[in-house]
């Protein structure tokens, strides 16, 4: 277990946000996490959440075992690096409170629909009188001129209506299918943060503030139909889906005792490959002699590929498909993901400790700076930890 012992302050922020101050009403996954990929980078994020009974704040707080009781496993993956107050904004304290944190951040986040916090005087016209050159960013279900701009949202829903679901059906010829990962919520979760950063950028050139709607329907179709809308990009009567990412063969193949990913993916490679697997003619046959004829008959290739694959061992393949320069990966389940030898070199996986919590097991940031490193200096804070920073020490939360 690393020596590491987050208290507030130990650390400063070294990233390139270092100095944004962001007021984060989101909860769940998408909100959570674009602000925590906010907060990695330096900004200071405080969030907000609600009072209440047992169960207050985050839902996310409360799914999963914890030892904590209010730090779950999914709370902590998306919430470090941020301090929590909790403020209810129906009573006279907390509308004061919020409004002077409103007056002193750069940017204002939340997913809450916007006819709640329209209720709570905090739709953008409001927030906007407080203050002038906020950043509000609105983390919606759907862009507010389509006919479902009142409905509710979820990651379910988002990747049935977009085709996403329907992948699968296309693929194997059967029912679609949910992808078994929170996607549409953590893909748009990225969208909102590259949202933030584009209008912090803006406000650094202009000194304008501005709204910013982030919808996650049409978020995440973008994202699926960059490679799937397809043969409908010019007219005619193209079909929907990429030839290769829905083919029922684009799997990790079986080995004699496991299996691996193997794209060849120039010319050269496939070539080498096929010799290496003892077909030395398959890259002669003009339907696969070219990228697009390749792309036409990937189901075809497929196959090939499979039946060499199993001619060797895991160990082997890795091996000799490394040292001829041809992209392959070895299959890990999940749970062996944290022995890969990559993320353990760079350490990826983080065993970390706090107080208030003991021991537990969190995820570096992904993304290298030279210049202004991101950092993690707060851990998953309990539910109003801060709130004795709040304005007024009246709150008790």
């Amino acid at each position: 277990m690393a020596e590491a012992i987050w208290t507030i302050g130990d650390v400063a922020a070294t990233g390139p946000l270092a100095g944004v101050r962001v007021l984060d009403m989101s909860s769940v996954v998408m909100g959570p996490l674009a602000t925590m990929m906010l907060a990695d980078m330096g900004a200071n994020v405080i969030k907000v959440e609600n009072k209440g009974g047992t169960h207050a704040g985050d839902m996310m707080r409360y799914a999963g075992s914890s030892p904590t009781g209010d730090l779950g496993p999914i709370f902590m993956a998306l919430n470090r690096n941020k301090k929590s107050v909790t403020i209810d904004g129906r009573e006279e304290l907390g509308k004061a409170q919020l409004e002077t944190l409103l007056r002193e951040a750069d940017v204002f986040f939340h997913n809450v629909r916007m006819a709640g916090m329209a209720r709570l005087g905090l739709d953008y016209e409001s927030v906007k009188a407080i203050n002038p050159n906020i950043i509000y960013i609105h983390c919606c279900g759907y862009g507010a001129d389509g006919p479902y701009g009142k409905r509710q949202a979820y990651d379910d829903l988002v990747q049935a209506a977009s085709g996403w679901a329907d992948l699968y059906a296309k693929r194997s010829d059967g029912p679609p299918s949910y992808t078994p990962s929170l996607v549409a919520d953590k893909t748009v979760g990225l969208f909102a943060t590259i949202a933030t950063l584009a209008a912090v950028v803006h406000r650094q050139r202009t000194g304008e503030g501005q709204f910013v709607s982030v919808p996650m329907f049409e978020c995440f179709t973008f994202f699926n139909m960059v490679e799937n809308l397809y043969g409908q990009t010019f007219p005619g009567d193209g079909k929907f889906g990429y030839t290769r990412s829905i083919n029922p063969r684009r799997r990790p193949y079986p080995t004699k005792d496991g299996f691996i990913a193997i794209v060849p993916y120039v010319d050269r490679q496939w070539a080498r490959f096929f010799e290496i697997g003892g077909r030395p003619g398959v890259f002669e046959d003009p339907r696969f002699s070219t990228y697009e004829e390749r792309t036409k008959h990937t189901g075809d290739l497929y196959a090939i590929i499979e039946e060499v694959a199993a001619t060797k061992t895991t160990d082997e393949w890795v091996e000799l498909l490394d040292k001829e320069d041809i992209p392959a990966m070895r299959f890990n389940p999940i749970e062996k993901v944290p022995d890969d030898p990559h993320l353990k070199a760079t350490g990826f996986f983080m065993d970390m400790a706090a107080p208030h919590i003991g021991p537990y097991r969190t995820l570096r940031h992904p993304i290298a700076f030279t210049g202004s490193p991101a950092n993690q200096r707060l851990a998953p804070q309990s539910i109003g930890a801060q709130n004795s920073e709040l304005p007024s020490a009246a709150n008790d939360g």
